[in-house]
């Protein structure tokens, strides 16, 4: 019951702001995402090679407030735009939440256009080891948001996780993934860092 690397969520205070801080950053566009009404979030996207994407998140002014705590922390996100959370896919969800640390969530159910999925969202918003851990995805029929993004020339390089119980979260990443590209690293404060090639060299958001 592997998981594979799904995508990167990058928080911002504003989505206008956060695609252009990342833009800027990796020197490629975004291109448009979509509104996540149970959420109260909105997003932009990347192309990070088959399968994989980078998305740009915010909480969206236009939508209602949800009755829950939002998705990736935003709740209580603050300052620039930066890696926040990532998100691996399982095939079958409940399985890989079965071996997942408490609290990684519940699953619930998303739809935009003709996308469909399940994603765990935790109660309180906020993931495991501080969101280093990932969010769980188990996307439903074949449909695929990195499908349907235009390939900007860039893929994920390196994702490095920082913790300071970095062999607590090297040992409940293991029993649900391998990927040489997900590092982790031990740290007093902690963080991730995302290096992706680009058309342009090597860039990092962090």
């Amino acid at each position: 019951m592997p998981t594979l690397f799904d995508h990167i969520a990058v928080a911002a205070e504003t989505l206008h702001d956060g695609a252009a801080a990342v833009e800027a950053a990796l020197g490629v566009p975004l291109d448009p995402g979509g509104a996540h009404a149970l959420m109260g979030t909105h997003n932009r996207l990347l192309a990070l090679g088959p399968g994989a994407y980078l998305e740009v998140i915010a909480i969206d002014p236009a939508a209602a407030a949800p009755v829950h705590p939002r998705w990736f922390d935003l709740d209580r996100f603050a300052g620039p735009a930066r890696p926040q959370c990532w998100i691996a896919r399982a095939d079958d969800l409940d399985r890989a939440l079965a071996v997942a640390p408490p609290g990684t969530g519940r699953p619930l159910e998303f739809a935009r256009g003709d996308l469909r999925w399940r994603m765990a969202v935790p109660e309180d918003g906020r993931l495991p080891f501080d969101n280093r851990f990932p969010a769980l995805i188990e996307w439903q029929g074949t449909g695929h948001a990195a499908d349907r993004l235009p390939p900007r020339g860039c893929a994920l390089e390196r994702l490095v996780l920082i913790h300071p119980d970095a062999p607590a979260l090297r040992a409940a990443l293991g029993a649900l993934m391998a990927d040489a590209r997900i590092v982790i690293e031990p740290g007093e404060t902690p963080g991730m860092v995302a290096e992706i090639a680009t058309p342009h060299g090597v860039r990092r958001l962090e």
